[in-house]
């Protein structure tokens, strides 16, 4: 195959909407002290009968909308999650099951907020290899089911929600549309992000986590793009794991993106984990800041400290 591409992008988020002054009311913070340490106003969260299958399959029925297929068109189906309640079924065969994929292949990738840029990689590879020949990729988080909502330090900063991309061959002669992924960790420092005990618990070491990222991450972002073939100046946008404001603005300025929008959605939605990147992407292609054949950076990070990311073409 000559390489594949995003064909169309989906999101979701629950409707309830919970602001910092409504946070103000239930722990130690307010408004200030949010805003001015991560940058978020708002967040969505999901109710007890909405599970993050569902907010996968929302996402993901409407990138297949977008794209003009429909769920006989997909035979794989990859969901990064790292919230599911169950082990089996996956959240991949509930998605599929709900949207009425036949038999497609159906797998769960948990890399927590690195996981949609891995799952990405994944099914363009099983595209290229001949393995498939359309996927439907995910990335879904419910973390108001991990969250322990009297830490102020940590209940702050989570959204729920869903986005999903149809990622399929590109026509003979067309530039892949999805460049090499650049991928990797630091298992050593696992413990510095971590979803954890009974029940699951998130909970971070936030410093480690603003050094690593704000120090390290650059130089892997820029040879994200050497592999690509694109300078950082040629960019459209750059979309960072949405986690802190004070991270994906230090981030994005060192890569030297400077003709690029920069996505914060972070601000109105939270650290949605393995969501944020194609809600925030999914978010840009609908308000219309970029455009079809536009080279877009994605790049995720965070939980165990792993990385990934490619450029891409907009869709």
């Amino acid at each position: 195959m000559n390489g594949s591409r995003i064909a169309a992008v989906g999101h979701y988020q629950p409707a309830q909407v919970l602001t910092n002054e409504d946070l103000a009311g239930m722990v130690d913070t307010s408004d200030e002290w949010i805003t001015s340490r991560v940058g978020i106003r708002t967040r969505h969260i999901a109710g007890a009968d909405e599970p993050v299958d569902e907010l996968a399959a929302h996402a993901a029925a409407k990138a297949l909308a977008s794209a003009g297929r429909g769920p006989a068109d997909i035979d794989l189906v990859v969901v990064a999650t790292s919230t599911a309640v169950d082990r089996s079924p996956n959240t991949a065969a509930r998605v599929a099951a709900r949207l009425g994929v036949p038999s497609p292949a159906a797998m769960d990738i948990n890399v927590v907020c690195a996981g949609f840029t891995h799952a990405l990689a994944t099914a363009e590879h099983a595209l290229r290899a001949g393995a498939a020949t359309r996927a439907l990729v995910v990335g879904a988080d419910k973390m108001s089911n991990v969250t322990d909502w009297t830490d102020r330090a940590t209940c702050v900063l989570v959204g729920d929600g869903a986005g999903a991309a149809v990622v399929e061959g590109c026509p003979p002669g067309e530039e892949p549309g999805i460049g090499p992924v650049l991928w990797g960790s630091v298992p050593e420092m696992g413990h510095a992000v971590r979803i954890e005990g009974t029940p699951p618990r998130f909970a971070q070491e936030g410093q480690s986590v603003y050094r690593w990222a704000t120090t390290q991450l650059p130089p892997i972002a820029r040879r994200v793009c050497e592999r690509a073939g694109t300078a950082p100046e040629d960019l459209a946008a750059v979309v960072l794991h949405q986690a802190n404001l004070r991270i994906i603005e230090p981030l994005a300025e060192k890569l030297g993106a400077v003709n690029a929008v920069v996505a914060r959605d972070v601000a109105e939605s939270g650290n949605t984990s393995a969501a944020s990147i194609p809600l925030a992407l999914s978010k840009l292609v609908e308000r219309g800041e970029i455009s079809r054949g536009d080279r877009v950076l994605l790049f995720g990070f965070g939980g165990n400290l792993s990385y990934a990311g490619q450029v891409v073409r907009c869709p």
